[in-house]
């Protein structure tokens, strides 16, 4: 096959093992060819207009410019663009905001090369690829009760550490207001605590710690 006709493909990642990893199984299939790196979310938004490939493999957290910011750039200049998140969150608001964003895929770094590949292909070809176990949190995300922003923040805070008062300092809010955002953050999660609402939360991708 022709370097004309192959699967081109810019590999996004800040660990330069896993970036190596992926390219060594890309360019081993005869019909694709990785074309160019990046290691942070900036830097896939200049390598993608530089090369424009045909499929770009995303990761979520990243310096300077994480994943899901990159893809909403590079779609929204770029609307024929074929992504697929290649990551090891699968949190299932990760993955909502991922596919939100604008991505065609979203992979697991555990899954096998055969699936890489073929997850490859399927985007290649305009359709999507969801895992198994990526779909299925993702319907759980879908039953699930939506915080509001304000909500999100309280629950951000509560992560820090911060208490009802010093929360509704920074958020210029009263501190019966903060209660009653505590409450529902807690009865939407299904949990009965603070520390009990923050594990959730950091297993959902509601917050980063």
């Amino acid at each position: 096959m022709s370097q004309s006709t192959k699967i081109r493909v810019l590999i996004v990642d800040d660990h330069s093992l896993v970036t190596e990893g992926l390219a060594n199984i890309i360019n081993y299939d005869p019909e694709m060819t990785v074309v160019a790196q990046a290691e942070d979310g900036q830097q896939a938004i200049d390598r993608y207009r530089e090369h424009q490939p045909d499929i770009t493999l995303m990761d979520l957290r990243m310096p300077r410019m994480a994943g899901v910011e990159a893809i909403t750039a590079i779609c929204a200049e770029f609307k024929s663009a074929r992504i697929i998140v290649l990551t090891t969150y699968d949190g299932d608001e990760d993955i909502y905001r991922g596919l939100r964003a604008g991505a065609h895929g979203y992979l697991l770094k555990d899954a096998k090369p055969n699936e890489l590949l073929n997850a490859i292909r399927i985007v290649h070809s305009g359709q999507q690829y969801v895992s198994s176990t990526v779909a299925s949190k993702l319907v759980e995300r879908m039953n699930n009760p939506v915080l509001s922003e304000r909500e999100l923040e309280v629950l951000r805070l509560m992560a820090q550490g911060l208490s009802n008062q010093d929360i509704g300092t920074a958020l210029n809010i009263g501190e019966s207001t903060v209660k009653s955002h505590v409450t529902r953050i807690l009865s939407k999660l299904g949990v009965s605590d603070r520390t009990q609402a923050v594990i959730v939360a950091v297993k959902r991708g509601l917050v980063n710690l």
